[in-house]
């Protein structure tokens, strides 16, 4: 039995590892800030440390008899977070974890990286964890946010700590309070969803990047990274699995890639204005190619992941129906 401190232990990918840890027989602290939410956390038997990870004194606190840290915090919400906060917290939080992990003698750091932070390939092909990141930063800044987090793992890794990074693609599943990968279901069940684009991506279930974080800390490798994923899909496919089971018309304008710098520009516009959207222009711009990855790295080590999409999306929207975030139709699918 280990002790684990889960940094953004009450989030979204945080509450579930937090919650499959003590499943697991191991003890909990979570690292939150005084007025976060405690939703996803309030039935779990976990220690609460009130900090945050700019903080070098919550931090010691927080580690203080820690074998495992889960380096989970982040500023996923990338297209509603200015760049400036986007790397402080990305890049210089998780420096500070790591060091003061290092200080604390924390015997190994699981470090919540991203598929963002790997390079696309230009042959097609899935891209695997040796491909570094390759898009402009000005064009991709969390993606480059996440890189640069690795480097400084590295780093850490090279004086002496032990740490693995786990990089989730799209995570969908219950829980997702800030609408991340889950806004795609909200917006659909909105009916607001009548175009889409002609990529794809790789998907996964938030409760399968759980235990791939808890299979990294027993078995991943010091100094490796573990593209985690289960099925790699068209948006077409995604979007029209996600109308039928919120009971949504299925979207039927495909976005020409040639009109791609155009609606760029057109949400840039937007978000000088001050106007808030649901999708960035970053977004868009990857949204036209196959964001597909390899995963076979972490199933060899860690196992496949269970949960297939239509399961993942369909508790996605029962878990925002029960929140009442999502007023549930008659005509929905059950799966």
């Amino acid at each position: 039995m280990a002790r684990a401190l889960v940094t953004g232990g009450t989030g979204f990918l945080g509450s579930h590892i937090a919650r499959a840890l003590i499943q697991a027989g191991h003890k909990v602290r979570i690292l939150r800030r005084a007025k976060s939410p405690l939703d996803l956390v309030s039935d779990l038997p976990v220690e609460h440390a009130i900090g945050d990870i700019m903080e070098s004194a919550a931090l010691e606190a927080a580690m203080r008899g820690c074998d495992w840290v889960f380096h989970v915090a982040a500023a996923s919400d990338y297209w509603r977070t200015g760049k400036t906060r986007l790397y402080l917290v990305n890049v210089q939080g998780a420096r500070n974890v790591f060091e003061i992990a290092q200080r604390s003698g924390v015997a190994r750091v699981i470090f919540t990286s991203s598929g963002a932070a790997v390079g696309l390939r230009s042959d097609g092909q899935p891209s695997t964890e040796a491909d570094a990141f390759n898009l402009p930063p000005d064009q991709f800044a969390y993606g480059h946010s996440k890189w640069l987090a690795e480097q400084e793992a590295w780093r850490f890794v090279e004086r002496g700590s032990d740490i693995v990074a786990v990089n989730p693609s799209a995570v969908f599943g219950p829980g997702d309070l800030n609408q991340i990968s889950g806004s795609a279901v909200v917006e659909a069940a909105r009916g607001s969803v009548i175009v889409y684009p002609r990529g794809g991506m790789t998907v996964i279930d938030v409760r399968d990047v759980a235990k791939a974080h808890i299979a990294a800390a027993e078995r991943g490798v010091k100094g490796e990274r573990y593209l985690v994923g289960k099925e790699s899909l068209p948006h077409k496919y995604l979007l029209d699995l996600t109308a039928e089971i919120v009971g949504a018309p299925k979207p039927f304008i495909p976005i020409p890639r040639a009109a791609t710098p155009v609606i760029v520009g057109a949400i840039r516009l937007l978000n000088r204005l001050n106007i808030q959207l649901p999708i960035n222009a970053d977004q868009v711009r990857l949204s036209t190619r196959n964001v597909f990855f390899d995963c076979r790295k972490a199933w060899a080590a860690f196992g496949e992941p269970e949960i297939d999409v239509r399961r993942s999306l369909q508790d996605t929207y029962e878990w925002y129906c029960q929140q009442g975030i999502i007023k549930r139709k008659t005509s929905t699918t059950t799966a």
